[in-house]
């Protein structure tokens, strides 16, 4: 009879980890409702009583789902100054969009199921205002002044874009791609005024600025 080696046992840390994984998983895979602790505690090999001490409810554990998410979208979307701001958004909403259509579930329950919810909010709300702040900040904008307007209409922009794709991930009215580019295309039309056209920010002067 062969011989197996014991099974590691798991620190605190890691199986958090890989409770968060199960987690991610079921969430993505079904509509919040249908996600229950005990198929998580299942599906990771644990007790239901192990499962707890880790997170103290379906709630908790579909916050912290999300939150690692938006940290991890928040370090695929660089804004690296080196690229145009045409490309540095095409990057961020590439990734975002690559996130949201590959766990529609999770992100409808995110702004539907739970959007009254101030936990889920606020992590949603932190991860848009991180964005909006690093956009700034690679922006070439003359003056405080323009600073303010920009802030403004980036803060305004990311709110349509929420609204938008969460529409289109109930209904795809149309493709991915184009989805993508009439969101780039609303920002490029929308900072014009502020921004100086040519290859810094992607923009040709006298065009509508859309993505290509």
């Amino acid at each position: 009879m062969p011989v197996h080696a014991p099974r590691r046992r798991l620190s605190p840390a890691e199986r958090r980890a890989q409770l968060l994984a199960v987690g991610a998983r079921l969430f993505a895979a079904r509509p919040y409702e249908e996600v229950l602790m005990e198929e998580v505690a299942e599906q990771a090999g644990v007790s239901r009583a192990l499962l707890y001490r880790h997170f103290a409810s379906k709630h908790e554990l579909f916050a912290e789902v999300y939150r690692q998410a938006a940290d991890e979208l928040l370090a695929k979307s660089r804004f690296d100054p080196a690229d145009t701001l045409v490309e540095q958004l095409v990057e961020g909403m590439d990734a975002h969009l690559d996130y949201f259509i590959a766990n529609r579930h999770a992100v409808l329950a995110a702004n539907r199921v739970l959007a009254g919810d101030q936990v889920v909010q606020t992590i949603i709300a932190e991860e848009l205002d991180a964005v909006r702040g690093r956009l700034l900040g690679v922006l070439p904008l003359a003056d405080e002044t323009a600073r303010r307007a920009v802030s403004q209409i980036l803060r305004s922009w990311l709110v349509f874009v929420r609204v938008l794709v969460i529409d289109w991930l109930t209904e795809e009215s149309c493709g991915r791609d184009e989805l993508r580019d009439a969101c780039i295309g609303a920002v490029l039309g929308a900072l014009r005024p502020f921004l100086p056209a040519g290859p810094v920010v992607g923009i040709p002067s006298g065009t509508t600025g859309e993505a290509s």
